[in-house]
Formats: structure tokens, sequence, C-alpha cells
């Protein structure tokens, strides 16, 4: 089993598209790797790093660069070869990267929601509820989250037997897909995947959901300058969660049947999503900003100074 190689059929058969793809891809790849590696250079290196909220950013940045990297860049290069081809420990390690990170990713969606919830309800003692020694048990937990999900992912994919077709009808190894080829009846194990996706996506829904409709009915008690600042802070979340969180429902949260559209929603939330997410974060936060002309000024300063 070892030996056995998988064929990715990629994101299209057109050498034209492919072309643009990878020109594409490049861009978006570089773009999400600067911007998170700004975001986090530029909260660990201000006080920032002590607020809750950024902390959790830091989370979601380092998970965006993992996340990302465990395909983009095999995608990258696929698309300058003609023949694209995958070992079968390397797909396996791409579905595991994937539910893992993935998870994680939405956990810790989950918990920014849970702390700027707190934060608006409960203002005065907003620290004292989500200080550093909760932060790090929820970040532990999210870790935790993300490996109860994705082992049983992956001990069901690797009990799945290739004795046909070795052509996977993707850019990347994922379950679906793999279900597709495998030469043996995949019904129940497609149940169980999607029962294992669908209990997270409707639990972190919920818990978002709730978390929405608390802080709309608390910003009643604000005034117009105070609700202006807590829906532009939330908006910035939902920006992200709709962009991840949308895409990902759609692929997990079905019947276990891999669709030609797959491979389209799957840009959103393995490129498109993590490089927008430094964007949405900066461009719409007054201490994100201040803070990156803090640290870019401070780096200017003492290269001056050492010159």
């Amino acid at each position: 089993m070892e030996s056995q190689k998988f064929i990715l059929l990629g994101p299209s058969y057109d050498q034209n598209i492919q072309t643009f793809c990878f020109v594409l891809f490049s861009f978006c790849y570089i773009s999400l790797l600067i911007g998170n590696l700004l975001i986090l250079i530029c909260i660990q290196c201000s006080p920032l790093f002590n607020q809750p909220m950024y902390y959790f950013l830091t989370h979601l940045s380092s998970i965006d660069i993992c996340y990302t990297s465990s395909v983009t860049p095999k995608l990258i290069g696929d698309l300058l070869v003609g023949r694209k081809t995958i070992s079968y420990d390397n797909c396996m390690l791409q579905v595991f990267a994937m539910h893992f990170f993935g998870s994680i990713e939405v956990f810790i969606l989950t918990a920014m929601a849970f702390d700027r919830c707190i934060a608006i309800c409960k203002p005065l003692h907003y620290m004292l509820i989500v200080n550093r020694t909760k932060c790090n048990l929820i970040a532990l937990a999210a870790w935790g989250g993300g490996a109860v999900h994705s082992f049983p992912q992956l001990s069901m994919t690797l009990q799945l037997p290739f004795c046909g077709s070795n052509e996977i009808d993707h850019y990347f190894c994922d379950i679906f897909p793999l279900l597709k080829i495998a030469c043996t009846d995949t019904y129940i194990t497609g149940v169980l995947v999607v029962a294992n996706s669908g209990t997270i996506a409707f639990v972190s829904f919920v818990v978002l959901f709730v978390s929405y409709v608390i802080i709309l009915f608390a910003l009643r008690n604000y005034s117009t300058e105070g609700k202006r600042k807590a829906l532009s802070t939330c908006a910035s979340h939902i920006s992200v969660v709709i962009l991840f969180f949308g895409p990902s429902v759609f692929g997990y949260l079905r019947p276990p049947i891999s669709y030609p559209e797959d491979k389209v929603f799957a840009l959103f939330y393995t490129i498109i999503a993590p490089m927008f997410n430094p964007l949405i974060y900066t461009l719409r936060n007054t201490e994100m900003k201040n803070a990156m002309r803090k640290v870019l000024c401070q780096r200017l300063f003492s290269k001056e100074s050492h010159n």
C-alpha cells in the first residue's frame, strides 16, 4: 500500500486555465503568508497580545498558514506538470491535516464569537471572565477538538481499499473523492464521516448563532457610538465566519457524494478565506492598523539608527 500512488485531476483540464490558476494561486498564497505573518508579528510586538481577542487572532493566523500550506504548495506545483501524482502516505497526510487544522479553525472562530459576546455583554468583568488562563484552556481545547475530529476521519480513510481507478477528481486528497474510488461499499463510512463533521458544524453554528443573538440584544442598551464600534468589530468576525464556514458546510454537511462543484467551494475555505482574513481584520480594525504602524515605524527607526 505504501507504494501506491493517486492521480489528482486538478482544478481543470484546460492548460490555459491551469496557467491562469498558477499565477492566481501563487499570488493568493504569497499574500496569505505575508498578511498572516504580519498579523502575528504586529500582535506579538505590541500590547494587543494581552487582549483575548488578539490572542485568538494569533491562533487563527497560525492555523490559516498551516491549513493552507497543507494543500496550496502542492496545488501550485502540480499546475506546472502534466501528470499530477501523490503518494498514498502523502494523500493520507493531507486528509489528516485538512481536517485537523480545518476543525481547529472552526473552534477558534467559535471561541472568538464567545469572546465578543462576553466583551459586549459583560464589559466590566470581561478581563476577569476571559483571562489568560481561560484563553489558554480554550485554545488547548480547540487543538484537542481538532484531534478528536481528525483521527477518526483518518482512521476510516485508512481502512478503505483501493484496487481500481486511482484518479481523484480533486486538487487535493479529501474523504469524499476517496470514497468515490474505493472498491468497497462506502455507505456506512460516508454516513459516519458526515455525522462526525456534521456534529462539529452544527454545535459550532449553534454557539455562533446564540452568541450573536445575545450580542444584538445587549446592543439595545448601548449608545449610537458604542453600537457602531461593537458592530464594526463583530462585522470583521462575521465576514470571516461566512467566508470559511459557508463553503465548509456545503462541502461536508450533505450526502457523502462527490460533486464537480466541490473543487470551486474548496477554493474558498482552503485559499480565499485564509487570504482575506488578514485584510478583514486589519482594514476594519483601528487597533490593528495602529499596531502595524508602530511596529513598522520601530523597524524603520531601528534601521536608521544602525545606519
